[in-house]
């Protein structure tokens, strides 16, 4: 078994219930860190705690807390001070509340711990809210002092274990205003349906096979340079133009999708309507798509589409008849002139 260290000691408060716990962080992070060195003899660059009044370094045993008054006066405050602060949970994580999961917002999510029963004392307490909470489908909202202030905290069910998340207070969460486009745009139903397919083609994926690359690229750099060698090279950045047309980016993005998971591309169809398609292209921005016409204006284009029709066949039949009448008017004068050629000659 990992032996963790507790960053607090405390109980939770349970009713009249009370459950000594230990708290240890879930999470450790991987992420490679840097010194800060003198770029000419690289030497380390340190920091040293000063004493303003005396202009000595002194010692961490040396350094405590102060508070800063609005004039400037530094206001000491002492770890017994903090011990003796008026609230209730000082050393408990008291729950307040228990709530459905899907009620706390994710952007309310701040750093994860979990709670260890301390002692055998706290053996069936633990494991009676434990199984309360898993009995109930919800997680248990609390308030709990941790690092000089007091904070929320949600409680719920990880295997075997209690977790506990701390979370920002409601007014912590910025709303986002203003952030959404703008401008009014309209997405297609053939856009969406693409949309659909792309994530169908993406598919789901275990989280337990994503890791940094990051964090491997920059190791590979660090064992280069310590082994003095060249660093390796950089691979050519994917170019990325504007993208002109949605609908071929949207199906080239599922062919490409396709063939890295080793399936034939084949030809991107169109998928079937769903019982609930959308009738009309989306729009956002808060106005309504105006791409269907309203009826009055289809019975006003029929009327002008017949109307135009109507002139057209007109015009033509009128065209005919004076083709006609000109045709029998040059026949009629061809006739009356070979008769009077006739004439002459017989009277001749």
């Amino acid at each position: 078994m990992l032996l963790v260290r507790s960053i607090w000691n405390g109980a939770i408060s349970f009713g009249l219930v009370s459950i000594p716990i230990k708290l240890v962080n879930a999470t450790e992070s991987h992420s490679i860190s840097f010194r800060q060195i003198h770029t000419e003899d690289g030497g380390r660059v340190r920091y040293r705690k000063v004493c303003e009044l005396e202009d000595r370094e002194i010692t961490q045993s040396e350094i405590g807390k102060g508070y800063e008054d609005a004039d400037g006066t530094i206001i000491p405050i002492t770890d017994e001070d903090l011990a003796h602060l008026p609230l209730p949970t000082a050393k408990t994580i008291e729950i307040v509340a228990f709530v459905p999961a899907d009620r706390i917002d994710p952007l309310q999510m701040d750093a994860a711990y979990y709670l260890q029963a301390g002692g055998a004392p706290a053996a069936k307490p633990y494991t009676l809210l434990r199984e309360a909470l898993k009995r109930s489908n919800k997680v248990a909202i609390a308030k709990f002092a941790l690092r000089g202030r007091e904070r929320l905290g949600m409680l719920r069910v990880v295997e075997d274990a209690i977790a506990l998340h701390g979370l920002l207070w409601p007014d912590e969460v910025r709303a986002p205003e203003g952030l959404a486009p703008d401008t009014k745009v309209t997405v297609s139903d053939k856009e969406l349906d693409l949309a659909d397919a792309l994530m169908d083609t993406l598919g789901e994926i275990d989280l337990d096979e994503l890791h940094d690359e990051y964090r491997e690229a920059l190791e590979e750099v660090v064992a280069a340079k310590a082994a003095g060698e060249a660093p390796p090279e950089a691979p050519e950045p994917a170019r990325s133009g504007k993208v002109l047309d949605l609908m071929a980016a949207l199906e080239k993005s599922v062919r490409e999708a396709k063939e890295s998971r080793g399936e034939e591309p084949g030809e991107v169809r169109q998928l079937p309507q769903r019982k609930s398609a959308r009738a009309a292209p989306k729009q956002t921005g808060g106005k309504k798509s105006t791409a269907k016409a309203t009826p009055a204006k289809k019975t006003a284009a029929a009327k002008k589409s017949t109307a135009k029709s109507t002139a057209k066949s007109t015009a033509r039949s009128s065209q005919g008849t004076k083709k006609t009448a000109s045709a029998k008017k040059t026949t009629s004068a061809k006739k009356t002139t070979a008769k009077k050629t006739t004439a002459r000659k017989r009277s001749a």
